[in-house]
């Protein structure tokens, strides 16, 4: 049996290039279907470990998805807005903690996220350099961020207009970095986050602007009546917080109208959970209640169902690539068949030939297996990394 094997050995040896061909093409049949399954397993589990982590999110009529995709992936477009009014309707229950968002600005590409301290506390984000934004006009960045942009505390990020020809629009903020945030390794480390009310002024709809009451001012004011200014449109907005002018940023209208993107509700029990949601119910609601991992379980079967056409279709490449390795080891036959006469000229049996044969075949089978098991061990073992890099990349 040794002699066997050791021509079968030698003589894959020597046609190294067409044995490399056909272990390869072996291994990738085999590794596809299965490397498939596993990376859809492990991405399945990467998107729907932040939608677990968030019970309930509540936001206006709309597309249920893009909710989601925005509040708890800081993807898509920003959703319909509700009113801050929603934050104080769910407090005033007393059966969940209201975590307002505005996710709608950028600043070079990276999501800006208006909320509250209670987020970073929320989903477990720490401080790794300098600290959490207290005033006006702070904020802190994830790590990717900080990385990215080369920026740590004491230096200062500047949101991006929301359109190049937004010439009437708001102007770019001037944000202080006060610190970076530790790898949490999610969405969260691409994004800047800032309070309520920095994103707000971001908008526009909270401002400061000179003194028209100093006399500086004097040649940008139209009129005075009692303690009621009309100014010119030569005052200037400020496009960065300070110290010095903080203290001129003020707010017009009722704060509960206030536009934010949504509202993560975070029931004291389930009970709570579920008397919240039912207060959400009926045709007249003018907002909605979504559970996150149910609208991602949704998105995930609709890949699932394509998953199933991606194997149908690569069952039949594999056919073809089996059939394409029978015709080789075929054709290979043909060739060799003064090979195999001479084998049997010097007193080799017809079935110590074949076995001679069977065994490259067993050989090439053999050894694409084993290649296709390292690529699924490998994938299993760094896949989730990949995986990560590449949703939060």
């Amino acid at each position: 049996m040794r002699d066997v094997l050791y021509l079968a050995w030698r003589y894959l040896a020597h046609h190294r290039i067409k044995t490399a061909i056909l272990v390869t093409s072996i291994a990738l049949i085999v590794y596809l279907p299965i490397g498939l399954n596993v990376l859809i397993g492990k991405s399945a589990d990467e998107l729907t470990a932040r939608a677990v982590s968030t019970p309930v999110l509540v936001g206006a009529k709309g597309s249920p998805l893009e909710l989601v995709l925005n509040s708890l992936y800081f993807e898509s477009a920003t959703p319909a807005l509700t009113r801050h009014a929603e934050v104080d309707r769910i407090a005033e229950t007393d059966l969940a903690l209201p975590i307002p968002l505005y996710v709608r600005f950028k600043s070079r590409g990276h999501p800006i996220v208006g909320t509250t301290l209670d987020y970073l506390d929320f989903r477990g984000l720490e401080i790794a350099a300098g600290r959490r934004p207290a005033v006006l006009g702070e904020c802190v960045l994830g790590s990717r961020v900080a990385e990215s942009l080369g920026v740590g505390p004491g230096g200062s990020v500047i949101s991006s207009p929301e359109s190049v020809f937004d010439i009437a629009g708001t102007y770019p903020l001037k944000m202080k970095v006060v610190g970076v945030l530790a790898p949490s390794y999610s969405q969260d480390d691409l994004a800047i986050f800032v309070d309520l009310k920095t994103a707000w002024v971001i908008e526009g709809v909270i401002h400061g602007h000179q003194d028209l009451a100093a006399p500086e001012a004097a040649s940008q004011v139209l009129d005075r009546d009692g303690d009621t200014i009309t100014a010119n449109a030569s005052v200037v907005q400020y496009n960065e917080i300070t110290p010095e002018n903080i203290d001129s940023f003020h707010l017009h209208g009722d704060f509960s109208d206030y536009p934010i993107s949504a509202v993560i509700a975070v029931p004291g029990d389930q009970k709570s959970g579920v008397i919240l949601m039912g207060r959400y119910e009926g045709d007249d609601a003018t907002a909605q209640i979504v559970k996150p991992k149910k609208t991602i379980d949704e998105l995930l079967d609709t890949v699932v169902t394509v998953q199933g056409f991606v194997v149908a279709a690569l069952g039949l490449v594999a056919l073809a690539t089996v059939a394409t390795a029978f015709l080789v080891f075929m054709l290979s036959l043909r060739l060799r068949r003064r090979e195999i006469d001479t084998m049997t000229k010097i007193g080799g049996s017809r079935a110590r030939v074949a076995a001679v044969l069977c065994s490259e075949i067993v050989a090439v089978l053999l050894a694409g297996g084993l290649l296709a098991l390292g690529l699924t061990l490998a994938t299993g073992r760094f896949g989730e990394a990949a995986i990560r890099a590449f949703l939060v990349g």
